[in-house]
């Protein structure tokens, strides 16, 4: 039990240490907290993978919100898995698909599963409520197929 407990820990240290790269924007901590073959799957509806894609889709995401904030409210693991609860705040500052910029600030909440292999994330799969998010921002229709908010119809 000992041995499990401290296991446990590493991971929630891992996760940790996750989201202090996202709100210090250093990506250049992913090298050591993820697998090089990264799977990818943010709450936007983008699926990637690979460490390079993963860290261009960080790049577009804080050119967007510069100042993007990730506030673990709950953190659970086992065995070789973690979820976190997560607030999302920040200011919209950079085009966000076929979004200009706001100026508004967003906040809205997530949750984020991980898999663990050894003492590296394997995989990421966020569910974020991007309608909250969007709606913040001004959208008011979507797309149900489309990843990102439906564009007006010319008249």
């Amino acid at each position: 039990m000992e041995q499990e407990q401290g296991v446990a820990t590493n991971i929630k240290e891992l996760v940790r240490s996750y989201y202090e790269m996202w709100n210090e924007g250093d990506f250049k901590k992913a090298d050591k907290l993820m697998h090089d073959d990264i799977q990818f799957l943010s709450s936007l509806g983008d699926s990637m993978e690979g460490l390079e894609a993963f860290k261009s889709y960080a790049a577009f995401i804080m050119e967007a919100f510069p100042d993007l904030y990730h506030a673990v409210e709950i953190l659970i693991s086992e065995g070789n898995r973690a979820s976190a609860y997560v607030m999302y705040t920040g200011v919209h500052k950079g085009k966000l698909f076929n979004i200009e910029p706001t100026k508004k600030r967003i906040r809205y909440n997530g949750a984020t599963f991980f898999t663990i292999d050894e003492g590296k994330i394997a995989k990421i799969r966020v569910l974020g409520d991007r309608y909250t998010l969007y709606r913040q921002l001004g959208v008011e229709r979507f797309d149900q197929t489309e990843n990102e908010p439906a564009k007006e119809q010319e008249r």
